[in-house]
C-alpha cells in the first residue's frame, strides 16, 4: 500500500516524508530553531526601539511626534551635571562590588558539585540536591518574606533566640540595616542559586570517563589526589566558559533581588544599576533620562562580551561567540 513503510537503503521512511527528508540537514536545524529565533526577535531585539526616547523629552500621555526632539541631551547630562554623575557613579560601585562578590563566589558552586559527586550514599546525595536546588524556582519576593519571618524586629526567629539566650535586650533590625550590604545580598543570592549553579558541574564531572579514576587507584591514589588530578581539570573547561559569561553579563544584576530588599536606610548601598534605572524611569517618571542610561548600560555589556571572548581565545583558544 502507498501509506505503508517503505525500505529504502535499508531505512524505513514514510513516502509522505520523501520531500521533507530530502532537505538539507543545515536547513532542518535552522527550521527547528526559527521559533525560538522568533521569540528572541520579539523579546530582545523589537523593544530595542524604545531606544528612540532618550532622544526626546518623552512625557507620559504626551505622543511622541508631539514631544520635543532634544537629541543628545540625556546623555550629556549623565556627564555634565554633577549630581546625576555623582548617582550614576554611585550605582555603578554597588553593581561593581556585587558583581565582583559574584565572580568571586562562582568557585563555590564548583567545590559544592564535586562534594555531592563524592558523596557515597545516592539516597542522602539526590535528597541534598533537591533541596539545594528548590531555592532557584523560589521568587525573590518569597525569599524576602522567609528573610523577614528570621530577621524582624519584633517576631523575627534570630531575634528572639538572641533575647532568650541574654545576648540583646531589644531586637536588631537586621533588614533594615546599612551594614555589610553588599555581602549580605551576595549571600543571599549565592544560598538561592548554588544548588542550582552546581547542576552543570555535576553533568560535566559525570562526563569524565571513569577509567582514569581507575587508572588512579591503581596507582595508589587516593581519593583527595583523584579530584583534584582529574575531577578539577575536567570540569575547568566549563567553568572558564561560565565564568567568562558572568564577566559578560558583569553590570546585569537583575532589579528583583535588590527591588524587594531596598529601603530607604540601606538604598545608597544597594541599588544597582538596573533597579537605579527602573526607579528613575517608572517611579521618578523621567523615561527619556533612564533609557539614556539603559542604552549606556547595553554598550558596556557588549564591550564586556567582546572583553571575555578575547579572554577565551587566549586562555582556552577558543571563542564564546
Amino acid at each position: 500500500m502507498y501509506n505503508s513503510l517503505q525500505t529504502r537503503n535499508g531505512i524505513e521512511s514514510i513516502p509522505g516524508k520523501k520531500r521533507l527528508m530530502g532537505i538539507s540537514p543545515k536547513y532542518k536545524l535552522f527550521l527547528m530553531a526559527a521559533p525560538f529565533l522568533v521569540l528572541v526577535f520579539l523579546f530582545s531585539y523589537l523593544p530595542l526601539y524604545g531606544w528612540i526616547y532618550a532622544f526626546y523629552n518623552f512625557r507620559p500621555g504626551i505622543p511622541l511626534n508631539q514631544t520635543d526632539f532634544v537629541g543628545l541631551q540625556w546623555f550629556k547630562t549623565i556627564f555634565s551635571n554633577p549630581t546625576q554623575t555623582g548617582e550614576v557613579l554611585r550605582v555603578m560601585r554597588n553593581t561593581v562590588a556585587m558583581s565582583s562578590l559574584n565572580i568571586v563566589a562562582s568557585v563555590l558552586p564548583v567545590i559544592f558539585a564535586i562534594f555531592l559527586s563524592e558523596m557515597r550514599s545516592a539516597r542522602f546525595k539526590k535528597s541534598v540536591q533537591i533541596l539545594t536546588t528548590l531555592p532557584n524556582f523560589i521568587s525573590w519576593v518569597l525569599v524576602y518574606s522567609f528573610a523577614f519571618m528570621l530577621f524582624s524586629v519584633d517576631n523575627g526567629l534570630v531575634n528572639q533566640i538572641l533575647m532568650n539566650l541574654g545576648f540583646i535586650d531589644r531586637g536588631i533590625n537586621f533588614l533594615a540595616s546599612d551594614s555589610h550590604t553588599w555581602l549580605r545580598m551576595s549571600l543571599w543570592d549565592l544560598w538561592k542559586g548554588l544548588g542550582w549553579g552546581a547542576i552543570l558541574y555535576m553533568a560535566a564531572i559525570a562526563g569524565i570517563d571513569q577509567e582514569l579514576y581507575e587508572a588512579a587507584r591503581v596507582d595508589g591514589a587516593g581519593r583527595f589526589r583523584s579530584i583534584w588530578h582529574i575531577t578539577v581539570p575536567g570540569i575547568m573547561p566549563t567553568y572558564f566558559v561560565l565564568l567568562l559569561l558572568t564577566i559578560a553579563n558583569f553590570i546585569n544584576n537583575g532589579i528583583e533581588q535588590y527591588f524587594v530588599f531596598q529601603n530607604a536606610i540601606n538604598k545608597s548601598n544597594i541599588e544597582v544599576l538596573d533597579l537605579y534605572v527602573y526607579n528613575i524611569g517608572l517611579i521618578g517618571n523621567n523615561f527619556s533620562f533612564a533609557t539614556a542610561v539603559s542604552m549606556l548600560k547595553s554598550f558596556i555589556s557588549v564591550a564586556l562580551l567582546f572583553f571575555a571572548n578575547s579572554l577565551s581565545k587566549i586562555v582556552r583558544g577558543e571563542s564564546i561567540i
